[in-house]
């Protein structure tokens, strides 16, 4: 009883109560009373006497219909000598429903000296059982037994638990209130003679779902309903929603599982395997199941995640994929059977014998909800008979217009009826997107059957019963989905509300989920709600249903599956399991990583297979790779010794046989072996500490050696106690560039003491390498990456500052002439150049611009020089590209090779790279200022390791005469655009376009014959370009049309003439869609000239009907258009400079149409 409470809870009456935390005086949330929470006493003729229990009770704490009542009781307490009362004390215990109650009472004030406070408390002697809860509508009333019209009353509603024994009124009424001689001018005090009475009013409810006013800590879905839910990565609960209702769709799950993924082995690549993982999950896992794999192998990334989408574009999509997925398994057929079913599109001539029918299947229905109060409304309006007359008669072939019925029927239902309401519609009033929160009652068993045709198959009952009822909270722009289903064939709803899963009753699942307003309350005939999302008031329901599922009554069990019949494929425990072993061993050894180190071990073999600088690239993590340091994980109290002993075992030679050396980085960047770690007894992390980098990793080079003729390890030195000899002996590793090769490799190591010369290196360099005596040598040091220097021969080791752990670069000496040629073949002639080589190489990705045939041609690689010229790289891009065509009578010129860079961030081409004589690999790829337009200060913006290439026709010197063009083509009437890049000359002419445009497009002669090219500008036709017309005179932000001349145009006769015609929505300055021109003929009434507009822009029928056809004035936006009526003649309206306007709704704007259709991939 004695925990803290979080924070006050808000109750109808406006009062803040909260629990009995106080007697340690810490609670600082206090009830607040107003004025309206006791009641008046002016009002006292209009209330009940405290001690009319009945009437209390019906007054103050009335019955919720919604809510069903299991017990209510009421108890006095008879409080005597309240002054005297200690400053905590309790009222007798008594019972309501079997659990014990009494009233706690504080009346010297809790956390409040001013106040006396009252709580409600269970009356348990010890703890309350595990798991033990009731809920609770309870009234605490102080009164004076002399005079029962004098009372403090307070109401709450609790969930009373062992956490949360006790509930109540810190500040129930003010002490000087109580005592006061005149108490609401009665002549008397509340409590009087040191007496008073305090009843409790207490009712408990039932709780048929377990959850009625829980806060839901520590609340386990499992546990409670043995069922877990899903977690939402942003916006995802209405794929959360859909994805519970597939799979409490049994035989759906179970189809799912037939589908063969036992080769898969990445399931953020398969969404059909993902989905299966998915679902096994759902089965077995004891919390909330993370949908992120599932949406990985979507194909989605982060956008898709925080986007709401239209939940049947959804189903349809996930339908498509798993049905592809399960062709050829035994599941082939099973979403068909499931889903699918058929309806009859029909037409009947009333007066002629003539009729029209089409079978279609579908696999899901659109419900209207707008005007329609039932689902049977919905039906009926689906099925409703439409009459073909007057002028909307129907064109029978061989008959002319006739009157006809035109209508649609139902074949057959699925097995399972997904029904779509359409509870979000445009409002054409509005010009927006809105909501129908409508009432719309659905039934939780339903009759298909007077909604079937005559000739369908009435063998079994088309009786379905509500298997789901997957709900949308908020409005159009704010909102969530959750779920109601009925996982079994005769059990209850439950509600899937993203990772918790609750119980739910009949009522919560189908009367809730109506829609409309709020039933008036039987208190003050006023019903309402906070709205979660818009944070307002309102008797409109925030929730109602959206989508419905319904199983037929005669395959409920075929649908329903048991759970024994859903068995996943065995791989699939199995490979979870190793995965939870695997994620579960990575927990542990995070738990002890403090106890282990990672030292990494450099052998002379990694040094002889290692091309580049210092003895080993320690940063290599390709395990295949020879040259590639090993790297050990090992406890921190390893000895030096057991180390030893440990990658001796790795090398398969004697631990004696080995020495480890410690690696330092040197102030110049290298990373070189400082000394040999003589100390066996010294463990791994004491040697780190004492004697390598500070804050590097430990990394180790361990040097072999040989045993001598009485089998004892030769060292050729050891360090002592005291200063090391002035003439000592250093180990060196030697490298050696072959010239021929062109590789430079790690070949061994030498000890040399300190005092001999450099010129003495080459008889031990000749005996390693394997040379004959007097072979001459070039000699060089790496000193560092970019410090390459020959090695002064007559000048001793100790004087040219050469150390232990250094490192001597040998080749063979060769002639002039040996040097030209290799320089000439484009190879380095000396280390020193091949070691600047090694410094600026890079691996460049190509990947061809345009779509090419051969799949080694679409992307490369090669390994080229940052300074390499522009020249040196195009000539090695076009010489490759050669070699892959293998034919040996192409061959790519490298001068109509384009480059273009990549945009870092959308992977397409950024800015062109331009031919120059400075222009290198480096100032392309990896200027610091970006290459192009706009790199500034943020960075390159393009990928520093990738180029799109490009064969052209012509060489970029005569790329550089033209201009790249782009063009429209309208290729049917105005409505499919094709849009090319064209190059033109710079002094080009329309006619050079449409001559490009024609290869671009595949336009036949025939075509170009009648093909014309205009301008438009703000939604308008600016102009029609002739062939003559200059390309130079084009205004780039202008866009350019091409279309094949309509034949009535061909046809036109004297009088007639051309009209530009925009597209526009209520105001001039809001256009959308393709200016096109029209020929307006002389004299054509108006509602004639529709009939030709109608047949120029491709829109017909009611589309058509809804749009407002009007003159724009030529004086600009400002003047009103004028509006036409079908008795208008419209040459004799229209002035020279007009445009004929066709006012509509724009259906490709953005403002609450999705950018991109769902995809799964």
């Amino acid at each position: 009883m004695d925990q803290l409470y979080s924070g006050p809870l808000q109750l109808g009456s406006d009062m803040l109560v909260d629990s009995d935390s106080a007697y340690d005086e810490k609670q600082e949330d206090v009830a607040i009373i107003s004025p309206e929470d006791s009641n008046s006493m002016d009002d006292a003729e209009l209330l009940p006497r405290a001690d009319d229990f009945e009437a209390m009770f019906a007054r103050f704490l009335p019955e919720n219909p919604d809510l069903e009542t299991e017990s209510q009781v009421v108890n006095t307490w008879d409080v005597e000598g309240w002054r005297s009362l200690p400053r905590r004390t309790h009222g007798p215990t008594f019972e309501c429903a079997g659990h014990p109650w009494r009233i706690l009472c504080f009346p010297y004030g809790n956390n409040s000296s001013e106040s006396v406070s009252m709580y409600l408390e269970q009356g348990f002697d010890e703890k309350p059982p595990e798991d033990w809860y009731a809920c609770v509508q309870f009234m605490l009333v102080l009164w004076n037994p002399n005079d029962p019209t004098m009372y403090i009353r307070h109401d709450a509603s609790h969930r009373f638990t062992g956490d949360e024994g006790d509930w109540g009124f810190t500040r129930f009424a003010e002490k000087y209130r109580i005592f006061a001689a005149n108490f609401e001018d009665k002549g008397r005090p509340m409590v009087e003679n040191d007496c008073a009475k305090v009843t409790a009013y207490v009712r408990v409810l039932k709780d048929p779902t377990g959850v009625l006013w829980h806060n839901f800590v520590n609340y386990d879905s499992k546990k409670e309903t043995g069922m877990v839910g899903l977690k939402n990565q942003g916006a995802t609960c209405y794929l959360n929603s859909l994805l519970q209702s597939l799979y409490f769709t049994n035989a759906f799950r179970k189809a799912v599982y037939q589908i063969p993924t036992e080769g898969e082995s990445e399931p953020r690549k398969n969404s059909a395997y993902a989905l299966q993982r998915l679902f096994y999950r759902l089965q077995t896992d004891p919390y909330a199941v993370s949908t992120q794999e599932l949406t990985i192998s979507f194909g989605w990334e982060n956008r898709q995640v925080f986007e709401q989408q239209d939940v049947q574009e959804l189903s349809r999509v996930l339908m498509d994929k798993m049905e592809m997925r399960m062709k050829g398994t035994e599941a082939e057929n099973a979403l068909p059977n499931m889903f699918r079913a058929k309806m009859k599109t029909y037409l009947r001539c009333i007066n002629v014998d003539f009729k029209s029918e089409r079978l279609e299947d579908y696999w899901d229905l659109q419900l209207n909800v707008s005007g329609c109060k039932t689902l049977d409304d919905s039906f009926r309006s689906y099925i409703e008979v439409e009459t073909l007359e007057g002028d909307n008669k129907y064109a029978a072939e061989g008959y002319g217009l006739q009157d006809a019925k035109k209508g649609v029927i139902f074949e057959s239902f699925p097995e399972v009826l997904h029904l779509q309401l359409k509870r979000f519609e445009y409002d054409f009033n509005r010009d927006a997107m809105m909501k129908v929160n409508d009432r719309y009652e659905f039934p939780e068993f339903w009759d298909a059957s007077p909604y079937l045709s005559e000739t369908a198959d009435h063998s079994e009952p088309y009786i379905y019963h509500l298997h789901g009822v997957l709900v949308h909270s908020g409005d159009l722009n704010t909102g969530h989905y959750y779920a109601f289903l009925k996982p079994h064939k005769n059990g209850d709803f439950f509600k899937f509300d993203d990772d918790r899963v609750t119980r739910a009753t009949r009522r919560e699942a189908l009367e809730e989920n109506f829609g409309g307003d709020y039933l008036m309350n039987g208190t003050n005939g006023i019903a309402g709600q906070r709205n979660p999302y818009t944070r307002t008031w309102s008797t409109k329901r925030a929730m109602s249903a959206y989508m419905l599922v319904y199983i037929r009554e005669s395959r409920l069990d075929n649908v329903l599956l048991d759970e024994k019949h859903m068995e996943p494929p065995p791989h699939l425990p199995q490979r979870i399991a190793e995965e939870r072993a695997i994620l579960e061993k990575k927990r542990r050894d995070r738990d002890e990583a403090h106890l282990y180190m990672e030292v990494t071990v450099a052998s002379i073999a990694n040094f002889q297979h290692y091309q580049g600088f210092d003895l080993a690239n320690w940063d290599n993590g390709d395990p295949e790779d020879p040259a590639t340091p090993t790297k050990h994980k090992l406890l921190r109290t390893t000895t030096m010794a057991e180390l030893s002993k440990f990658v001796a075992g790795d090398l398969g030679v004697d631990a004696d046989l080995i020495r480890p050396w410690v690696m330092v980085n040197r102030q110049n960047g290298t990373v070189r072996p400082d000394a040999p770690i003589m100390w066996p007894t010294m463990t791994i992390e004491e040697a780190s500490h004492k004697l390598a980098t500070k804050h590097a990793k430990f990394r180790v080079f361990m040097e072999q050696t040989e045993r001598d003729a009485n089998g004892e390890p030769i060292w050729h030195w050891a360090p002592t106690a005291g200063p090391a000899p002035a003439n000592k002996p250093i180990i060196l590793f030697l490298k050696h560039f072959d010239v021929e090769k062109q590789t430079l490799l790690g070949v061994g190591h030498i000890y040399m003491n300190q005092q001999e010369k450099a010129q003495e290196l080459a008889s031990p360099v000749l005996q390693v390498a394997g040379w004959p005596p007097g072979t001459n040598l070039v000699l060089y040091e790496e000193i560092k990456h970019n410090m390459i220097e020959k090695v002064k021969p007559k000048v001793s080791l100790v004087a040219s500052e050469i150390q232990d752990g250094d490192i001597i670069c040998y080749q063979k000496s060769l002639s002039d002439k040996e040097e030209n040629a290799l320089r000439a073949a484009g190879k380095c002639s000396d280390a020193a150049a091949f070691y600047d080589y090694l410094l600026n190489r890079m691996v460049v990705h190509f990947h061809s611009k345009v779509p090419v045939a051969e799949e080694p041609a679409a992307r490369f690689d090669l390994v080229l020089s940052k300074k390499e010229s522009y020249d040196t790289f195009a000539a090695k891009v076009a010489d490759h590209l050669t070699t892959l065509s293998g034919n040996p009578d192409v061959v790519v010129d490298p001068t109509h090779i384009k480059f273009t860079t990549i945009n870092a961030t959308t992977g397409k081409p950024k800015a062109v790279v331009k031919r120059g004589d400075k222009t290198t690999l480096s100032s392309v790829l990896l200027s610091s200022q970006g290459y192009g337009a706009y790199g500034g200060a943020y960075g390159p913006g393009h990928l520093p390791d990738a180029l799109f290439y490009e064969v052209l026709e012509m060489s970029l010197s005569e790329l550089e005469l033209r201009k790249v063009m782009k063009v429209t083509w309208l290729s049917e009437g105005i409505t499919k655009e094709d849009t090319y890049d064209v190059l033109v000359p710079k002094q080009g002419t329309i006619e050079d376009l449409t001559t490009s445009l024609q290869r671009k497009a595949n336009l036949s002669d025939d075509t170009m014959a009648k093909i014309r090219v205009y301008e438009t500008h703000l939604g308008k036709v600016y102009k029609i370009l002739s062939p003559t017309y200059s390309v130079a005179s084009c205004n780039e932000f202008y866009t350019i049309y091409a279309e094949r001349i309509p034949e009535e145009e061909l046809q036109a006769e004297e009088g007639d003439r051309l009209v530009g015609c925009m597209h526009y929505d209520k105001e001039i300055n809001k256009p959308h869609g393709v200016p096109f021109n029209f020929l307006v003929k002389s004299g054509e009434p108006f509602k004639e000239t529709k009939e030709r507009l109608s047949k120029r822009t491709g829109i017909k029928g009611k589309l058509f009907e809804k749009i407002k056809f009007t003159i724009v004035r030529g004086g600009g936006p400002f003047q009103k258009p004028y509006l036409l009526e079908d008795e208008d003649i419209l040459s004799e309206k229209l002035g020279q400079e007009d445009a004929l306007g066709l006012d509509h709704v724009n259906k490709a704007r953005n403002n609450w149409v999705r950018s991109e259709n769902i995809f799964i991939r």
